[in-house]
């Protein structure tokens, strides 16, 4: 089959992959361009792992300031390359990131942040509701987990659904930008201001 210039393109709005890879991509799967999308996908990733080891020292602060001036956010986002901070493409995703955080008020980064005695307090209210509603003992442990498992999703940015595209998770966000930026990307920390929130 022959790959058209307007199957390389379209492959490369929906993926941002280069020209040259959308091609090979193509040619590879007789032009079906699932099966492309798919494969670069699973490319991409493997990309991505090999940059994650990457140190990420460059990059840029922002700084968000809600509408009506009741919510504020500064976050510290990390490349590898003062080249790549100043592109449209990491400030957007910056940008994007500080709306989200500004929305969805996570409390932490990744789940290894959370302190032990947090998790340790989650985990003995959840026995404590489970036992409560008459569940019995040898189920209660896998109620725990779950309900852990669902606070993760709620406090921790980088698991949480992205407010634009519940269909990706922050950290999806960030690999997708890995990819197609060619960098490490970290988003080192950040602090939420909420008018008059008790810190």
């Amino acid at each position: 089959m022959e790959i058209t210039t307007a199957m390389v393109k379209e492959l490369r709005e929906k993926t941002g992959a280069g020209v040259l890879d959308c091609r090979k991509a193509l040619e590879a799967h007789a032009g079906d361009l699932e099966k492309a999308v798919a494969y670069l996908k699973e490319k991409g990733l493997a990309a991505v792992a090999e940059k994650s080891e990457r140190e990420a020292s460059e990059g840029l602060i922002e700084a968000y300031v809600h509408p009506g001036n009741r919510v504020a956010v500064m976050l510290e986002l990390n490349c590898e390359t003062d080249f790549v901070a100043r592109t449209d493409d990491f400030r957007n995703l910056a940008h994007e990131l500080a709306l989200h955080i500004a929305f969805a008020a996570p409390g932490y980064t990744a789940r290894q942040q959370v302190p032990q005695e947090v998790i340790e307090s989650e985990k003995a209210t959840y026995r404590t509701q489970a036992l409560e509603e008459g569940k019995p003992e040898n189920i209660v442990d896998r109620i725990v987990e779950g309900k852990l498992e669902k606070f993760y999703k709620q406090a921790c940015i980088m698991e949480q659904p992205f407010v634009k595209d519940e269909d990706k998770t922050i950290q999806d966000l960030i690999n997708d930008a890995i990819a197609k930026l060619g960098e490490n990307i970290v988003l080192r920390r950040f602090a939420r201001y909420e008018l008059g929130e008790d810190l």
